[in-house]
């Protein structure tokens, strides 16, 4: 799994690329939470176009990075999620709290 980070439209972007499994999420938690205290955004969008699958450790990222905008006072949208990732946040029921926007 691999991240990456751009300001683009005045919204903090974090690009994920891969598979986001347990073998990943821990890390790429680690990495999302120190670049949200880096930047301190008050928009950050989540961009899912290269996760190629998601199990239930994608839905504890973005409720950890979800939490850290609450705490900070900013939100969180949830973007260019494909089928079988939003297979598992349908399942988890998530998008009726964090704005989800498919492919």
């Amino acid at each position: 799994m691999k991240i990456s980070e751009e300001f683009k439209s005045g919204a903090l972007h974090i690009s994920l690329s891969g598979e986001l499994d347990h073998h990943g999420a821990k890390d790429v938690m680690a990495s999302a939470a120190s670049i949200l205290d880096e930047h301190v955004p008050r928009s950050c969008v989540l961009n899912f176009r290269e996760v190629s699958f998601m199990d239930s450790s994608g839905i504890a990222l973005i409720l950890n990075v979800n939490k850290k905008m609450n705490h900070i006072g900013g939100r969180l949208t949830v973007e260019n999620v494909a089928k079988q990732p939003m297979k598992v946040i349908r399942a988890s029921g998530i998008e009726r709290i964090i704005n989800i926007k498919e492919l």
